[in-house]
């Protein structure tokens, strides 16, 4: 080359465009398994968990088909990729599992604004995951936004509960309007040897009552 030539540098910057739905085919429950499996408490690192966040409980593929029967799950895709969901569990799969039959018994027995929530058309997020090479996207808020946008019609109520132990995910629900309405200091269901320590959670679905 001639010296003194100009050299032209250009930078285009790769733009994913994700898109945030909900379940419409098996593939995509296989997916959320998939994801599931990659986040499990067990599966990552000490670091990584206190890091980046974990899933704590296990659904199988039949579980996930249940609540998706029951009411689609809420995911986010990079083309036929799911990279985030978040699972909607209603009272009619709440004896499906374990841990989601504890969790709604705990619910039912808390009280918000002087009404035991057992009394209070809610949902409850059965869990939420992003994929750790999509975290950072605001993921999390369209996953939510979608939610309520989706279910806001059928329920007042949505709620969810964090492990105390899970910094990453506490601090995200609280920045996007979750208030604390009790805390689970020991969860047991004696039958079955399950034991949950975590904070319950609530957000307003209604849009009129909105003020998170």
């Amino acid at each position: 080359s001639k010296r003194g030539a100009k050299i032209s540098i250009f930078l285009y910057m790769n733009t994913t465009i994700i898109d945030v739905t909900r379940v419409s085919s098996q593939s995509e429950i296989v997916g959320i398994r998939d994801l599931q499996t990659l986040n499990l408490k067990q599966n990552i690192t000490a670091e990584e968990a206190v890091d980046q966040g974990f899933l704590t409980a296990s659904y199988s593929i039949e579980y996930l088909q249940e609540m998706n029967a029951a009411s689609p799950a809420i995911i986010a895709k990079d083309g036929d990729k799911v990279v985030g969901y978040a699972l909607v569990a209603t009272k009619d799969v709440r004896n499906g599992h374990d841990l989601i039959e504890g969790l709604f018994d705990a619910i039912d027995k808390s009280e918000y604004n002087g009404k035991l929530l057992r009394d209070v058309n809610y949902v409850v997020v059965g869990q939420l995951c992003v994929a750790k090479e999509y975290r950072g996207q605001d993921l999390v808020q369209k996953l939510y936004g979608h939610f309520r946008e989706c279910l806001s019609k059928e329920f007042t109520y949505l709620v969810t509960d964090i492990a105390k132990a899970n910094a990453r995910s506490l601090k995200a629900h609280k920045k996007r309007g979750f208030q604390v309405i009790n805390e689970l200091k020991k969860l047991e269901l004696a039958e079955r040897g399950v034991c949950l320590t975590s904070l319950l959670f609530k957000h307003r679905l209604k849009l009129e009552l909105e003020e998170c």
